[in-house]
């Protein structure tokens, strides 16, 4: 259970322990909101049977939601708050109870079992059908108990190996929902009854052939969906199954095997090369490289050193380290993030809902339309009552709305789970479904776009010092100083890999710059007082200070006490990955803004230098979000790309909130999505994942509604005029075919490329 409580309503996560068809979850949530008072919100995750509510606590509790599902036909489970808190046993506890985690591979298993079963019965149903000895020109020769066998096979096939959709459709009934069951309940118990009745009561003929083999079909058909089912939630369980099941625990100087589930914070873990991080932690003692592309999507190993952050589920790739944990249970960051992923996959974008409603209104119709098929034809035309009886079965089963149930969740699963992957959290898929149609994303500047830090940008020779002596002999001066435009040097030397030089007679000049001996050279550094105060010509060098003053850069001179060797300028520097980031979002014909607090000139130039669309400038933090709205205003979709702190109100205003950086924080309240990575090149793979996972729930959506569209009156018998009709099997194996054919366009989306 994954209980939260916000203000004065309660979020519950509940397990569903029986298997509800894709196209009655609309119907179920509908239900619970409507008749449990006090229900606020409800979603159901057909991957995971997996149910959120929302509910006031003072109306009613988890027992009452419970007992409503129970008189509805569906055991719920609520998991306990322990096994929560044991979520780094490979969130192999925590995230559900057993036998709900292998839900769905049992169901697979029923269905399986049924198919073979009655497979094997269909093979003698067939053999002693009078119609297909007729068809094939063969005789079975006659035992005084031919019929009987009949009876007596079809109705295992019938009875038990149908079992699974009568079980489903007392289920429905009980909850005042007309789902998939339903309709198969009716074509399979009508074309049996009505072949009973053929036998023992009236003269005509049977349809137990018909019926043994839709019945096949029908599992066949769901054994082979339930199979695509498990593989497209089976991303989600990989990133389950990254926290290792043991670690390594110090006690004293021993080193003992123990549970990861019984790891405590303030415990010291050993991670050895090659093994898995078990738990979320601090580095304190050993150095190492951590792969971390598993949680982040960064494929570069990332360096560890003592004090740095390591994450369970990651794998150490060289040295050996000990970390002292730090989180543990829902608190580290794979179980926020399988969280989010979860509550994502749970959640609606406006074309499931659309979904949801067709796949109701699809039911009712095929009833009305079977209905009417079996009227028109036995009271209307001399055929008969076998030929209309078999047109309605074919209505009933062609109808089924299962691939309008699978088309959306189905996606749904495959985009979030790869999202996640690659370091981008979804919390909410209406903000997927936004971001295909955005036309800004604007960019918060510093720590986005720059590097949110002080750094050398130019370094311009103006003597015959090339730019590595100019910077060596810089660093050397301002190696003891603390001042942001030294460290911005020292950082740029170690960058380059020069090496720095030690400094003789150093001295600092108050409020110009200071001065020492490096390499047997007095050398000065130092802003325009300092030059004019030795009396050195800095006309030669104005055009040049002058043009990077213009661009909001820091200047410093570096000289001898003879002449000026050279500039050099610092500033927040541009991110290299900033330049591929617009460019991509120009691709992809989204335009590009940037919000600052810097002063104009400065904004100006980062603009220019990114070839931005528009920028803001001098903007304080609490006016963020007013310059989101008055894009709006003039009719754009706005994304907001910030920290998630200090652009909360920004992220609430746009319409779609993009907290970047987060790290292991991901759970940033005023984001709809969170990227891991501080990465803006993300934003791009966002849009573009966007892009791929509408067009799939449009794809699917346009099959899942086109084939019923046309299979329906096909199977009412519309082309019986040209020779043309639908058996009931083979309305078994279109309908099932189309449920596999959404879940494998889905299994696509796998392909996009992002990069």
């Amino acid at each position: 259970m994954k209980n939260k409580t916000v203000n004065s309503t309660k979020s519950v996560e509940f397990y569903i322990n029986e298997y509800m068809p894709p196209d009655c979850r609309c119907n179920m949530e509908d239900k619970i909101k409507n008749k449990v008072k006090g229900v606020i919100s409800v979603a159901i995750n057909p991957n995971t049977d997996s149910m959120n509510v929302v509910f006031e606590p003072t109306q009613t509790n988890e027992e009452e939601i419970i007992s409503f599902m129970k008189k509805c036909g569906y055991e719920c489970s609520i998991s306990e708050k322990e096994d929560h808190k044991k979520m780094e046993h490979g969130a192999h506890k925590g995230m559900k109870h057993k036998e709900h985690e292998n839900h769905h591979a049992m169901m697979m298993k029923e269905f399986r079992r049924k198919t073979l079963i009655s497979l094997i019965f269909t093979i003698p149903v067939l053999l002693l059908s009078p119609t297909i000895q007729k068809w094939f020109s063969f005789e079975i020769p006659y035992f005084g108990f031919n019929t009987l066998l009949l009876v007596v096979f079809s109705s295992i096939i019938a009875i038990y190996g149908a079992s699974p959709f009568y079980r489903g459709a007392i289920r429905s009934l009980k909850s005042g929902i007309l789902d998939m069951n339903v309709l198969v309940s009716l074509a399979v118990g009508s074309g049996y009854l009505y072949s009973l009745g053929t036998t023992f009561l009236f003269s005509a003929s049977d349809f137990y052939w018909e019926i043994s083999t839709l019945v096949l079909f029908l599992l066949f058909g769901h054994w082979m969906e339930m199979r695509a089912v498990i593989g497209a939630s089976g991303a989600l369980n990989e990133l389950v199954k990254l926290i290792p099941p043991k670690a390594n625990l110090v006690k004293g100087k021993d080193i003992v095997k123990v549970e990861t589930s019984e790891v405590q914070v303030g415990n010291t873990l050993l991670i050895r090369p090659g093994e898995k991080v078990p738990i979320d932690g601090n580095v304190i003692e050993g150095e190492t490289s951590i792969n971390e592309s598993m949680i982040t999507g960064e494929s570069k190993p990332v360096s560890k050193k003592v004090g740095d952050e390591v994450i369970g589920g990651t794998i150490n790739e060289s040295g050996s380290i000990k970390i002292k944990v730090e989180k543990v249970g829902e608190d580290t960051a794979l179980a926020q993030i399988i969280n989010l992923v979860k509550n994502a996959q749970a959640s609606k974008p406006k074309s499931q809902k659309l979904a949801d409603k067709a796949a109701h209104y699809l039911t009712l119709t095929a009833i009305i339309v079977g209905a009417l098929t079996f009227t028109y034809w036995y009271g209307f035309t001399a055929i008969g009552a076998v030929f209309a009886l078999t047109l309605t079965i074919t209505v009933f089963v062609i109808a089924c709305p299962h691939a309008l149930g699978l088309a959306i969740p189905m996606v749904t699963s495959i985009s979030t789970t790869l999202a996640a992957k690659n370091g981008m959290l979804i919390k909410d898929m209406k903000a997927m479904e936004i971001a295909k149609n955005l036309d800004y994303v604007v960019f918060d500047k510093t720590g986005t776009l720059t590097k949110g830090e002080f750094g050398v940008s130019d370094i311009v020779v103006l003597s015959d010092w090339k730019e590595d002596d100019i910077l060596r002999k810089a660093a050397a001066l301002e190696i003891n100083s603390e001042h942001v435009i030294a460290r911005g040097i020292i950082a740029k030397t170690k960058e380059k890999e020069i090496k720095l030089q030690r400094v003789d007679k150093f001295q600092g000049i108050p409020g110009k710059g200071a001065k020492g001996i490096v390499e047997q050279e007095e050398v000065y550094i130092g802003n325009e007082a300092l030059m004019k105060f030795l009396n050195l010509d800095t006309v030669k060098s104005k055009n040049k200070l002058e043009k990077l003053s213009s661009q909001g850069k820091t200047v410093v001179y570096v000289a001898t006490k003879k002449e000026i060797k050279g500039l050099i300028s610092l500033s927040d520097i541009i991110r290299e990955e900033s330049y591929d980031t617009v460019k991509s979002l120009r691709n992809l014909g989204v335009k590009v803004a940037m919000l600052t607090g810097d002063n104009k000139i400065t904004a100006q130039y980062v603009a220019n230098e990114l070839g931005l669309d528009t920028y803001f400038a001098e903007v304080f933090p609490g006016d963020k979000s007013s310059k989101i709205k008055g894009l709006q205003e003039q009719g754009y979709k706005v994304a907001m790309v910030g920290d998630g702190v200090n652009d909360a109100p920004a992220l609430i205003q746009a319409d779609v909130g993009i907290a970047i950086g987060a790290g292991t924080d991901v759970a940033v309240e005023s984001a709809e999505i969170v990227l891991v990575k501080n990465d803006p090149r993300d934003i791009s793979h966002l849009i573009k994942l966007s892009k791929g996972t509408m067009n799939k729930m449009k794809q699917n959506l346009v099959w899942a509604t086109g084939y019923n569209t046309l299979a329906i009156p096909i199977a009412a018998g519309i082309l019986y005029p040209y020779g043309i009709t639908i058996q009931p099997e083979y309305a078994a194996l279109i309908m099932a075919a189309s449920s596999i054919i959404v879940v494998i366009n889905a299994f696509m989306l796998k392909n996009i490329k992002l990069d």
